[in-house]
């Protein structure tokens, strides 16, 4: 019995020590890839950006997005009205990572294309934040972040896809798909959209979204970085 208990202390030992181990990995990780995303204290950027929302019509158009550290972010639309929920906020990936405490936690590694990434789950140390959950998949060899899906409790849940090149060193993407459920986002009162079922011309309202599912995919030409952006874009 002696001997018995002396092996379940052994491994409980054993496997704590591994748990400790995977989480300080895990928790250098994440201050790699912020320390990344933290070299950029503004940036100003000129892309496209389709929205494709359930018979939903807005046309591709040309935007300006401009970030000022630490989470003022506009996407400036010069064309017509650019359907983004307010979790859009967190386009700017710095939100996720450096929006508050958290603890991390260790979920194993799973595969984005022919990338084999890190999958870190962050629980927010305070009760009352907005952000309930965010998981993040990390690229561990170039320390940027693949993917990122955060359920909050006002704005509903949302996934974030980056695709890399030039901007990488900095920790910023060239394409973003941004992919939310249309039920969880609130229209402002009074403003409706057209969109079109392929028969007739009808007006949205909340209860006739709820159904649907909405992307936005942004594909960004250049980056102007740290070269500063007035409070006033804002």
């Amino acid at each position: 019995m002696i001997k018995l208990l002396k092996c379940f202390l052994l491994t409980g030992f054993v496997l704590t020590g591994i748990a400790g181990k995977a989480q300080q990995n895990v928790n250098e990780l994440i201050k790699k890839v912020s320390a990344k995303i933290d070299q950029v204290n503004n940036y100003e950027a000129d892309g496209k950006m389709k929205t494709n929302v359930t018979f939903l019509k807005v046309p591709e158009s040309v935007v300006k997005i401009y970030f000022k550290k630490p989470n003022k972010l506009k996407i400036k639309n010069e064309k017509g009205i650019s359907f983004v929920p307010k979790g859009a906020v967190s386009i700017n990936l710095s939100n996720i990572i450096n929006g508050g405490k958290y603890t991390a936690l260790d979920a194993g590694t799973d595969k984005i294309g022919n990338t084999v990434v890190r999958v870190v789950k962050l629980l927010p140390e305070d009760d009352n934040a907005d952000v309930v959950l965010s998981t993040v998949y990390i690229d561990e060899a170039n320390l940027v972040i693949k993917k990122a899906k955060t359920t909050t409790r006002e704005n509903g849940s949302y996934q974030l896809e980056m695709t890399y090149g030039k901007y990488m060193g900095y920790g910023l993407p060239d394409k973003i798909i941004f992919t939310f459920n249309t039920k969880d986002y609130k229209l402002p009162k009074g403003v409706t959209f057209d969109f079109d079922d392929g028969k007739e011309v009808k007006k949205t309202t909340p209860d006739n979204l709820k159904k649907n599912q909405g992307m936005a995919e942004i594909t960004f030409d250049s980056y102007k970085i740290n070269k500063g952006v007035p409070d006033s874009v804002f």
